[in-house]
């Protein structure tokens, strides 16, 4: 069964907005999904910060953490290190259908941009956009200064998706949740997983 599976590459970096990329995780796990799952260490402190969420630094320990978070769901988690060099993530010959990295914090945004790959979170980003897959990035700053504009330009050029959390309110949010799963749900459609976390625009229950 999970030769079949769509496979992802979903990375947590150093950046507020832990609950995104959690949700996001949870969303593609229900999905059937197989997740390659990464995670910095700032990514750890922000997350007991946020969620008082006590990541564990190895591997193995973080998956069954999570896994205790979302159990019964239909896909398969995968987690590595961020200095795994023999990951499947390290080489094209491996690379995911799309990696998304929610949240995106600038320094990491930086070294994708400038082609460093000084940790498998950049590495794998690198093999994204040098195979032609879908690299989703959701920078999480504000406000963002010249220097970050630039790095997400350069990575728009080079075929990157620039997709801050940015929620709209059309849908009539009614708690943090329904905000953080509207940023979720535009991830979810840029990476054709199918879902029903909000209403499209023009739904007849937007009016309702």
């Amino acid at each position: 069964m999970s030769d079949t599976l769509k496979t992802f590459c979903l990375a947590l970096t150093g950046a507020s907005g832990q609950a995104y990329g959690l949700r996001l995780l949870e969303c593609l796990l229900t999905a059937g999904c197989r997740v390659r799952f990464l995670y910095s260490d700032a990514a750890r402190v922000v997350l007991r910060q946020e969620m008082a969420l006590e990541l564990p630094d190895a591997p193995a320990a973080a998956k069954a953490c999570l896994l205790r978070r979302y159990p019964d769901l239909s896909g398969v988690l995968e987690v590595y290190a961020q200095d795994d060099w023999f990951s499947p993530l390290a080489s094209g010959s491996s690379a995911p259908e799309a990696m998304v990295i929610c949240p995106c914090s600038m320094g990491t945004l930086a070294g994708i941009a400038q082609g460093l790959a000084a940790n498998l979170i950049e590495r794998a980003a690198d093999v994204a956009l040098k195979e032609g897959k879908k690299l989703i990035l959701t920078p999480r700053e504000t406000p963002f200064s010249i220097l970050h504009l630039e790095n997400m330009l350069r990575l728009a050029h080079a075929g990157a998706t620039i997709l801050p959390p940015n929620p709209g309110f059309y849908q009539q949010p009614q708690s943090v949740a329904d905000m953080v799963d509207f940023v979720v749900a535009r991830i979810l459609d840029q990476l054709a997983v199918p879902h029903t976390l909000l209403p499209r625009w023009g739904d007849a229950t937007l009016s309702a």
